[in-house]
């Protein structure tokens, strides 16, 4: 398409500045330039967009995408649907996200071992809709551990919910096929979790040796390794062989505080608030039973949860929205709530809820200084918003207020006709 000039915008430029008022030009897949309102000479033909004021700001980032989950009350639905429905479920929800104006997505496990890798390349094929995406193999747990969902009068290729292994060959192993089949990012589950009451959120499953190998494959092949990691050792571990994200972080000691605190500039952290909130304020909402016990198993989960990334904020580590959006009582398409508990649980203010869901998004799908900040040479990757989020952060849940969703330069929801001119 030919460029477009943003005119006469209130720019959230994603770094932490006040907003400003100015004109943003974008030529092919990235902004060309930004200057004041009015100041900018576009080339004949040029497509003008009138903001009148509105907010433009970058695309939102996803740091905790499951877009194969499937909006369902267990996981068992996620290995019971057959692969081709499967897929058409992932790009339904990809262009769902797209539609919610996140234009990025870091995923933190497929259901199955290629969903994420063709979801992925068919949107960068252009063949549907759907954001930037860092496809995840499935996750990588231990005999008995979270997501192993194997029963012995089935199949065990029937539960590829998640992978089970036991050793470091078997990880390693594991790993290597992943990467062959083409995925960006490893996945592994070395803690509990709140879903599951057999193995509490505070135990350690996978061994040292079995971490070390997958991140050692991971280095071969130039692949990112992510964790889900509630316990104190299992963010210790991580750390030790150089996981990049760690997932929740729940029940992280002074000693792991300060190990991440060390590796700030490396690494990235994400609480995945919106599961955790849900369950223990949604769950009951549709349908589904919550026991006091498992009511007040959640609820420490959550403040554990809130208590370490109010500290890990005081440290200067990136912690980043993201709240494990594909269950029945925390669906698809709500992803902009886990700002709002940001500011609301965490202490951030707006301002830095939006910064950590753009530029440090940017810098988690590995384009730091190419995405998550509206500035010249990034990649356009645009939201037009109506009205302004820092006094009122919720808007961003509302998909109706945003006037305009652009994706590397490519409208994907076009302004009104009104808003529309060309540049003589």
């Amino acid at each position: 398409m030919g460029g477009v000039l943003f005119r006469n915008a209130m720019i959230l430029d994603g770094t932490g500045a006040p907003l400003f008022p100015g004109d943003v030009l974008v030529e092919g897949d990235h902004v060309a330039k930004t200057g004041p309102v009015g100041k900018l000479s576009p080339a004949p033909g040029t497509a003008v967009i009138d903001c009148a004021g509105a907010t433009l700001m970058p695309g939102l980032v996803e740091p905790h995408a499951h877009l194969s989950f499937l909006d369902a009350a267990s996981p068992h639905a996620f290995s019971a649907i057959p692969p081709e429905e499967h897929l058409l479920h992932t790009l339904k929800h990809a262009k769902l996200y797209l539609d919610h104006g996140f234009t990025s997505c870091f995923s933190a496990a497929a259901t199955k071992p290629r969903l994420d890798v063709v979801a992925r390349n068919a949107i960068e094929a252009g063949d549907f809709p759907g954001p930037r995406l860092l496809a995840a193999s499935v996750q990588l747990t231990v005999t008995g551990g979270v997501g192993d969902l194997r029963e012995p009068h089935l199949d065990p290729g029937e539960a590829m919910y998640t992978r089970p292994c036991d050793g470091p060959v078997e990880f390693r192993k594991a790993a290597r096929e992943a990467c062959r089949d083409g995925v960006d990012v490893l996945k592994i589950v070395p803690s509990g979790d709140t879903s599951t009451p057999a193995i509490p959120s505070g135990w350690t499953l996978m061994a040292e040796d079995e971490i070390a190998a997958v991140c050692e494959v991971a280095r071969q092949n130039n692949r990112r390794v992510a964790a889900h990691a509630r316990s104190a050792e299992a963010v210790k571990q991580c750390l030790r062989h150089g996981v990049e994200v760690i997932y929740h972080a729940s029940y992280a000691d002074s000693e792991a505080r300060d190990m991440l605190e060390a590796q700030k500039e490396r690494i990235f952290v994400a609480p995945a608030l919106g599961v955790t909130y849900t369950r223990l304020h949604e769950f009951t909402n549709h349908g589904m039973h919550l026991s006091e016990q498992s009511r007040a198993r959640i609820a420490r989960d959550l403040d554990a949860t809130v208590e370490c990334m109010r500290d890990l904020k005081r440290r200067g580590v990136r912690v980043l929205p993201g709240g494990d959006y594909g269950f029945l009582w925390n669906p698809h398409g709500r992803n902009a709530r886990d700002l709002q508990y940001f500011v609301e649980l965490l202490g951030f203010t707006p301002m830095e809820a939006i910064v950590a869901a753009t530029k440090w998004g940017g810098e988690i799908m590995g384009l730091s200084g190419r995405l998550g900040q509206v500035r010249e040479g990034f990649l356009a990757d645009l939201l037009l918003v109506n009205g302004d989020p820092l006094a009122e952060i919720g808007i961003l849940q509302d998909r109706d207020r945003l006037i305009a969703i652009m994706k590397g330069g490519s409208f994907h929801k076009p302004p009104p006709t009104a808003r529309r001119h060309s540049a003589a």
